[in-house]
């Protein structure tokens, strides 16, 4: 659930998005390079950490105009900053992690330093994030003012070392299968899918299989604070961010200032991930109905239904047609559910994903192939939504150990399919190249407080379907001194983004003045989408 298809920008914490396993061809693929297999004590890491961050603190950043081909306008300058692959092997093969900057807004006497930012994923990349000041977001100007504003590709995405596990092109081709198995063996086919995609993943890159993880992310974040002369780091995370922050957190509490995290992925190691994307599943379920009771009470400008229910047969009449048929040629189910998916996701979604489907029912099929079709003359895009996937199934294959037995899997989708049939299937898809998964499998981090651990803010809506609400009090509970601002009645992922002046006062107040309320608040949500 982490994007939606190849044209889209990625974003969030993972699921159907490209139904990738999909994509793939079968074929004799090569076993993973060695180096997975004896994994040295994490103190080696850390003092392999403090090594890499004392040589980019000497070293600092070169910055320049961004490439043209980057889409990065001037005032932005780019840079780059070299990490180890493996921090415990500090002095062995480095690699060159993409940052870009813009500086604050306000003059010196203003000026707090960096904050960095990352958008979730894992696999998206945050070099956008500078963009905000270019393009005058009105919800960002008074941060902007304070701090320069830092971007990064993660190790593995976009310009930093990019991954990948199978041919772009064959990753976007459609139609894929229908997600949801009507049969023993479409449920065979998808597991040799997604054992094909591991094994892919292996062949194409396999030597940085094992050090494509979220601690080591939050390592590089260490290095790119020292590479920018910053003593400590000022942290924005959404989704997916928001436990890159929280292993940071726990893994440098010393070196942390103000960290804000959006819409939080449940740090409970437990969680970490299978049982993570099973929450996704019934949350998204709840997402998509509200949206179809949005539909239907605007039902003068969509006339799809005035009723969730009448809402909902339209859509399976549609799902029922495109997989007879599909639309165009290349618009199946699986199509369906990851432009349809961008709903539930996020509010900014709502109308133009109505507005397709009102097409649609009146005549308009063009308007759904546009929408829903992968572009294949995009092949940047489609280089990087393929990279995405490959990032975001890597690390999460990677950070944890994934239930192996096809019975679980099976057991546990087929029980939530019942209730929850809008996305299980093509999440269970896209997560089960980590039950092959050719690399070793880490326990994850134990996100807790230590030492020097500076208060936090959390913000998170009650209706997120890609980060369950759930987690944003896990994480509560485990960062002690956070303070937690819950959007009630609201759902749309992401919500620092979004003009809510009860989130948006505090989320300045914290950042420019380090000022927490004394206690947890509520805030009324954000504005309903008007068609």
């Amino acid at each position: 659930m982490k994007q939606h298809r190849a044209k889209s920008r990625l974003t969030a914490l993972g699921s159907a998005g490209v139904l990738v396993t999909a994509t793939l061809v079968a074929g004799a693929l090569a076993t993973p390079t060695a180096g997975a297999a004896s994994r040295p004590a994490p103190d080696r890491e850390a003092k392999g950490a403090q090594i890499a961050a004392a040589r980019a603190a000497k070293a600092g950043i070169d910055w320049h105009d961004c490439p043209a081909d980057w889409g990065l306008e001037k005032p932005i300058q780019c840079g780059w900053v070299s990490v180890p692959v493996d921090y415990a092997h500090p002095y062995g093969k480095q690699i060159k992690l993409a940052v870009d900057r813009i500086g604050n807004t306000g003059g010196k006497a203003a000026r707090q330093g960096a904050l960095l930012y990352n958008p979730g994923g894992p696999g998206g990349s945050g070099l956008r994030f500078p963009r905000r000041v270019t393009t005058k977001n009105p919800v960002w100007a008074n941060v902007a003012k304070a701090y320069d504003f830092v971007g990064f590709d993660p190790r593995g995405v976009g310009h930093s070392a990019p991954i990948s596990c199978v041919d772009p092109q064959e990753f976007v081709k459609a139609p894929k299968p229908d997600p949801v198995p009507d049969s023993e063996a479409d449920k065979t086919a998808q597991r040799k899918l997604a054992r094909a995609y591991a094994q892919g993943c292996a062949e194409r890159s396999g030597a940085m299989l094992p050090h494509m993880t979220t601690p080591n992310t939050a390592r590089d974040l260490d290095v790119i604070r020292a590479a920018l002369g910053e003593k400590k780091l000022n942290y924005l995370g959404v989704s997916y961010g928001t436990y890159l922050g929280a292993v940071y957190g726990t893994l440098f509490p010393g070196h942390l200032r103000r960290m804000v995290v959006d819409s939080v992925v449940n740090p409970s190691r437990e969680k970490i991930w299978y049982e993570a994307n099973l929450d996704q599943d019934v949350a998204f379920e709840h997402r998509w109905q509200d949206w179809q009771d949005w539909v239907a009470a605007n039902d003068a400008a969509f006339h799809l239904g005035t009723t969730r229910a009448a809402v909902q047969a339209k859509w399976l009449e549609l799902r029922a047609t495109a997989k007879k048929n599909p639309i165009g040629g290349v618009v199946g189910p699986a199509e369906l559910v990851s432009f349809f998916q961008s709903a539930p996701y996020y509010d900014s979604s709502w109308v133009p994903v109505a507005t397709v489907f009102s097409k649609y029912v009146a005549g308009d099929t063009q308007a759904l192939v546009d929408a829903a079709a992968p572009d294949l003359s995009d092949t940047a895009g489609n280089i990087a939504a393929e990279n995405g996937n490959a990032v975001y199934t890597a690390v999460e294959c990677t950070d944890a150990k994934w239930p192996t037995s096809w019975q679980k899997w099976n057991r546990d989708n087929t029980r939530l399919h019942r209730d929850h049939p809008f996305l299980t299937w093509a999440n269970a898809w896209m997560n089960l190249p980590c039950a092959t998964w050719p690399g070793k499998q880490l326990t994850p981090v134990d996100v807790r407080t230590h030492k020097s651990l500076p208060p936090v803010l959390i913000v998170q809506s009650t209706r997120d379907a890609a980060t369950p609400y759930e987690g944003a009090v896990e994480l509560h509970k485990r960062f002690k001194g956070s303070r937690l601002i819950t959007e009630k009645d609201a759902g749309s992922h992401g919500v620092t983004g979004l003009v809510n002046s009860c989130i948006n006062q505090r989320v300045d107040a914290y950042l420019l003045d380090g000022k927490l309320d004394a206690a947890d608040v509520t805030c009324a949500p954000h504005a309903t989408p008007k068609p």
